[in-house]
């Protein structure tokens, strides 16, 4: 009882701002995911997960439950991280790890949010445990966590290539390692196949994602070249803007022109006057971004085939810019929530609208209240990567810690990758990860300690092994 009472107060503990706030945090996208349970069902750039997923939680009257289901799954994740890699857990040592997390990094700004970030860090803790932890999981937590990893990678594209990322680490386990990641990221593509070929009749991953690696190689100048070169012969739609286009190009937000969350591939994706919400004659292109993703992904084979270095430095810059961008705030400003949030809150009921509004984010009174919280994140987080990189280091001789701390690295720069260099770098995007490392470095740091007791010989109930099950693990029981 002890220990489900850790838990649950754990996840209560990070989602703290949805109770500063009066209402769980939400971002513009967060209306998108309610309409597909409000239909039509299928939206052309995001996948039908995770908006079916939270239904039985808010069931279109309050979305109260929806942080807080949030917030005891990352509780639950981290006490068996704690247990498996921590040297065992207690209810102590997860409520300390918990109120690190909760105080001093944007770990309970995600998992507040009604967003699918929170499954980045889902999927990650999922796969680590899975690979590199079975030793103190049962099988119905193995199992869980499988469902787990395969419901959070389909949930946002960009949480396949870091499950990916993670089955290759996995290696270092063996191959039985390696396939109890794989597994998850299987069931994450058929998901995926599946419900495309039912929603938009396409047997892909991502019917129109083209649209957005269009985006990111026209804001970073290699797309335009394209067009430039092969137009008018071409045929394609963007043909008619040609010497247009540097409207969306490197210059389209010099340093200091645009907000930091607005980036030249937003403008082009999502301005109504852009040439994809725009067809050759003027007039406005309904769903533009779904309408031209044949033919974006011709020009970024053309772009691929013409300058396939240049291609790959952008995507190196993105990727480290990405790495860099780890801050919270582009999601707690009220523009963030936008008409379109409330919109779809109607059908709630005038009682969840009311809430809505009375809320600090509505209102932009969440930003001054947080914003003398949040300058310890950025040195705590380069402490805890530093902290991950010693520990990992002087803990090699037990092969588990050092493929731990290897596999939480790995995982951020995959994830910078996904988002930066096939997206465009935003604060959001690092930020629903970055805290990873910092729960590491607590983890390990909770290990040493334990060990450090038992080695001067007083008795230590937390004290155990990652490499045979944890004292107290179900595995050991």
């Amino acid at each position: 009882m002890r220990s489900l009472g850790a838990t649950l107060f754990g996840g209560l503990m990070l989602v703290w701002p949805a109770f500063l706030n009066g209402y769980p945090l939400v971002f513009s996208d967060s209306g998108a995911f309610l309409h597909q349970t409000l239909g039509p069902l299928m939206i052309w750039d995001k996948p039908w997960i995770y908006g079916p997923l939270i239904l039985p939680l808010h069931l279109h009257r309050s979305l109260s439950p929806v942080p807080i289901a949030q917030g005891l799954v990352l509780s639950h994740l981290l006490w068996l991280l704690v247990r498996a890699f921590g040297g065992g857990a207690s209810p102590g040592r997860h409520l300390l790890l918990c109120a690190v997390l909760a105080a001093l990094t944007a770990a309970p700004f995600t998992a507040a949010t009604v967003m699918p970030d929170v499954m980045t860090p889902v999927v990650v803790l999922s796969a680590l445990l899975l690979s590199f932890g079975r030793a103190a999981l049962s099988r119905g937590e193995t199992a869980w966590l499988s469902v787990l990893a395969a419901l959070g990678a389909a949930a946002h594209l960009s949480n396949l290539p870091v499950l990916g990322a993670l089955v290759v680490v996995s290696l270092l386990a063996g191959w039985r390692a390696a396939g109890r990641v794989a597994l998850p990221l299987a069931g994450a593509v058929a998901l995926l196949l599946a419900t495309n070929l039912v929603g938009h009749g396409r047997l892909s991953l991502s019917p129109h994602g083209a649209t957005f690696l269009l985006a990111r190689l026209v804001a970073n100048g290699l797309a335009i070249r394209t067009v430039e070169a092969e137009c008018p012969a071409a045929g394609w739609s963007l043909c008619a803007f040609k010497g247009r286009l540097e409207a969306y190009g490197p210059l389209a937000c010099p340093p200091g022109a645009c907000p930091r969350d607005l980036l030249a591939s937003d403008l082009f994706l999502w301005n109504p006057e852009s040439p994809v919400n725009r067809d050759e004659a003027g007039r406005p292109r309904d769903f533009g971004g779904r309408a031209l993703s044949g033919e974006a992904g011709e020009i970024v084979r053309a772009t691929l085939v013409r300058e396939p270095l240049a291609v790959a430095l952008g995507a190196a810059r993105d990727t480290l810019a990405q790495l860099l961008a780890n801050r919270v705030g582009d999601t707690l400003e009220g523009r963030h929530v936008g008409e379109g949030v409330l919109r779809r809150l109607e059908a709630f009921g005038p009682a969840e609208v009311a809430r809505l509004r009375a809320g600090a984010q509505w209102r932009d009174a969440l930003m001054p209240v947080v914003l003398p919280l949040l300058w310890v994140q950025g040195p705590v987080l380069v402490l805890g990567a530093a902290g991950l990189l010693l520990l990992g280091w002087c803990g090699r001789r037990k092969q588990a810690v050092l493929r731990f701390a290897l596999g939480l690295g790995l995982a951020v720069l995959a994830n910078a990758f996904a988002t930066g260099a096939l997206s465009g770098p935003h604060d959001r995007y690092g930020a629903r990860i970055a805290w990873v490392l910092v729960a590491g470095a607590v983890v390990l740091a909770l290990r040493a300690s334990a060990e450090a007791i038992s080695a001067a010989g007083r008795p230590s109930a937390a004290a155990g092994s990652v490499e045979a099950a944890p004292a107290g693990s179900p595995r050991a029981a």
